[in-house]
């Protein structure tokens, strides 16, 4: 798989680029989490406007016919401003989920809404024991009459603040699989919380007690959406690490700026040899990061579903820690002022640490690398 970008490529990272540099910057951003919410949805207009909302859909459903390199090109750009608005949740988790699991008739009326920016839709999937990843699920959905009466939780639901519906994973009583549901914001029987993460960013929590929906809210098949559900999953794992390729490289940039300009002893703290070995550190970090990303990018194009999972668990294992070290390393780096709210790195590394936790952390996916592990050694020795 070529990672060289194309010119087109290279133009979209230019735009995001330009747009997070004259009107994401901090004091932008600051502004944004002190009005709450999930962002401005002037923003939010303005990635429809320009196609980032719709670059990995097909162009039959509104989309620009792109691939998940150009959402992950996106991504990684959005990652160095912080960007708040919801396009994890939203623009890739949910789009895949629908893109990959629902009816022909589904996706032909609700992706170009999605693509358009008019019409917003979060993925819920995690529960407290699931801890991010797709199973187990205990949220049931019993059948009553012509639909389904759905009862449970969800958490760290992204996106949610502002959607106008749900695609809910949920068990059926006395059948096998996972069926995908779709279910309205406004339905009576659901209470949503809304709980702020460490990094400014917001979530909810849905509690579904007794929330009737219709045979039509079942996204594709019953029983048959935890194949949907891994693909939305998989995008959005990618995307994440992505976003985090580029909060590794906004947070060497900040600090090789300080350390240039900060001056000890009569000279930048940057000439100390010691501090010079810990910034290569920081450099390789991101390095091997972005060859995992590539890995996971070419997995996810060429490889067959159990390969995949395996790539994608070492992926957000790998790039969660990196962006922990890189972003820790860089508040040290800075001192005092690295801790202060004022100032930039410390909240890159805020957004590691909620990152590293969402979709499953680095530990839940080291512990799914070695279950496929041992189930591979298994399978050679038969």
């Amino acid at each position: 798989m070529n990672f060289d970008l194309t010119s087109e490529q290279q133009l979209l990272q230019d735009s995001v680029r330009r747009f997070i540099d004259k009107a994401y910057t901090f004091e932008a951003r600051t502004a944004l989490l002190k009005a709450g919410g999930s962002g401005s949805d002037g923003n939010w207009r303005l990635f429809a406007e320009n196609g980032w909302l719709m670059a990995a859909l097909p162009e039959t459903y509104g989309g620009l016919g792109g691939t998940l390199l150009d959402t992950a090109i996106i991504a990684q750009e959005m990652g160095r401003g912080l960007v708040v608005e919801p396009y994890l949740g939203c623009a890739v988790m949910a789009a895949q989920t629908l893109l990959a699991g629902g009816t022909e008739a589904q996706k032909a009326a609700q992706l170009p809404q999605l693509a358009a920016g008019s019409l917003r839709i979060a993925l819920a999937y995690s529960e407290p024991a699931s801890r991010g990843m797709p199973e187990p699920v205990s949220l049931r959905a019993a059948r009553d009459g012509d639909g389904y009466v759905l009862h449970g939780t969800k958490s760290l639901v992204l996106g949610a603040v502002d959607a106008h519906a749900f695609i809910v994973s949920a068990v059926v009583p006395g059948t096998q699989g996972i069926t995908l549901l779709q279910v309205e914001a406004d339905t009576p029987g659901l209470n949503r919380r809304a709980l702020p993460l460490h990094d400014g960013s917001w979530v909810e929590e849905l509690a579904f007690d007794g929330v009737r929906v219709s045979a039509q809210a079942v996204l594709g098949e019953p029983g048959q959406g935890l194949p949907a559900l891994r693909a939305g999953l998989a995008s959005g794992t990618v995307v994440l690490c992505a976003e985090l390729i580029g909060v590794m490289e906004k947070t060497i940039e900040l600090t090789a700026d300080y350390l240039r300009t900060r001056q000890q002893f009569g000279v930048p703290i940057g000439s100390f040899q010691a501090l010079q070995h810990r910034m290569a550190e920081m450099a390789a970090e991101l390095e091997v990061a972005r060859s995992m990303l590539h890995a996971a990018l070419a997995s996810l194009a060429n490889d067959d579903a159990a390969a995949r999972h395996k790539t994608l668990s070492a992926t957000k294992m790998l790039i969660g820690r990196a962006a922990k070290f890189v972003c820790g390393q860089g508040i040290q780096l800075h001192g005092g002022i690295g801790m202060t709210e004022e100032y930039a790195v410390g909240h890159y590394y805020k957004r590691a640490v909620v990152a590293d936790l969402l979709l499953g952390s680095s530990d839940s996916h080291e512990a799914a690398c070695a279950t496929a592990l041992q189930a591979q050694l298994r399978a050679g020795a038969a």
